[in-house]
């Protein structure tokens, strides 16, 4: 054929037919390609979720848990100072003195298990400044001190965790 020549219709009929089978082949393919990749992506993601739902549920759990269980750590520190209780309620014959020491050690006992549990006793020295969120002032008395401080405690306050549990009753220098 010369470049002058025109290629019959039935020749350019058969290379687009031609074409075309390639395109839809190549078409094909990559539906093919695309499909699988789907199909992995949507199986990833369902992985994904069911693992997400787990973790949630597994964490649910653990507060659950942790709500209903999380005094466990205390009440097992505070069951000696029952024990010691119930062995100074069991003699009969007790003496002032052996009350006096076994209330005395049983005291330690408690404020030893609740230092453990992180309870920790407000009990401001006279002077100290007096603080607001840990003090609940009951009363200003004159005194021989500098204004707005402690003057006297009248009921320890507890902190648990830096946390002001009950604060502590105190009376204030008055300004003079």
């Amino acid at each position: 054929m010369s470049d002058t020549q025109k290629p019959a219709p039935e020749e350019v009929e058969a290379a687009m037919a031609a074409h075309a089978a390639d395109e839809l082949a190549r078409l094909q393919g990559e539906l093919a390609e695309l499909k699988a990749k789907s199909s992995e992506l949507a199986d990833q993601y369902l992985r994904a979720k069911a693992e997400a739902e787990n973790t949630r549920r597994r964490a649910d759990e653990e507060v659950t848990k942790a709500r209903k269980f999380g005094i466990e750590s205390f009440a097992e520190s505070l069951l000696p100072v029952c024990d010691s209780l119930d062995a100074a309620l069991a003699i009969e014959n007790a003496t002032a003195e052996q009350l006096r020491e076994g209330s005395d050690a049983t005291l330690r006992q408690l404020l030893s298990a609740l230092e453990r549990n992180k309870v920790l006793a407000i009990n401001p020295a006279a002077g100290a400044r007096f603080d607001p969120h840990q003090h609940q002032a009951i009363s200003m008395v004159p005194a021989d001190q500098e204004a707005n401080t402690v003057v006297g405690v009248l009921q320890k306050g507890y902190l648990i965790a830096d946390r002001v549990l009950r604060p502590a009753l105190v009376t204030v220098a008055a300004p003079r």
